[in-house]
């Protein structure tokens, strides 16, 4: 069963973050420019939220702010589901379809470690899949080879 540390080790560990203070303008354009769905939002060393391409098409489109002038704060989620690096990556999908998230930051203790996204954690299981599926494969042909030998 594949862990999320081994998971982080295979896509990477970047981790983008932004002060609750930025302006959503900036977190969009920061998610635009590393091509990802979602910031952790830190002030200093400490985790205060996170945002999400969803939280800024429901939170500013849908409501008519604008977001030059709408602090990340004002629309973050406030409660994060986080990762630890030793949970499988079945658990997180798990946790992910319960809490209804699409993005997991992971902490190893206080500091974060990575991000992953349920699209990181479907290549996971598919990737797993086609391993056990070749497998298979493998050990009927050699069977039949014995069978038919």
């Amino acid at each position: 069963m594949t862990t999320v540390r081994q998971l982080l080790d295979q896509k990477g560990r970047n981790i983008w973050s932004i002060h609750p203070d930025a302006t959503v303008f900036d977190a969009v354009a920061k998610m635009a420019d590393k091509d990802i769905g979602s910031l952790v939002v830190m002030e200093g060393e400490e985790l205060v939220g996170i945002i999400t391409e969803r939280d800024y098409a429901r939170n500013v489109v849908l409501k008519g702010k604008t977001s030059p002038a709408t602090p990340v704060r004002d629309i973050m989620e406030r409660h994060v589901v986080i990762a630890q690096p030793e949970q499988s990556v079945d658990q997180c999908m798990a946790v992910m379809s319960e809490k209804r998230v699409r993005h997991l930051p992971v902490f190893e203790g206080n500091k974060p470690i990575g991000i992953v996204s349920i699209g990181d954690l479907v290549k996971s299981i598919i990737g797993d899949q086609k391993f056990v599926i070749v497998q298979l494969e493998q050990y009927i042909h050699g069977e039949r080879a014995i069978v038919d030998g």
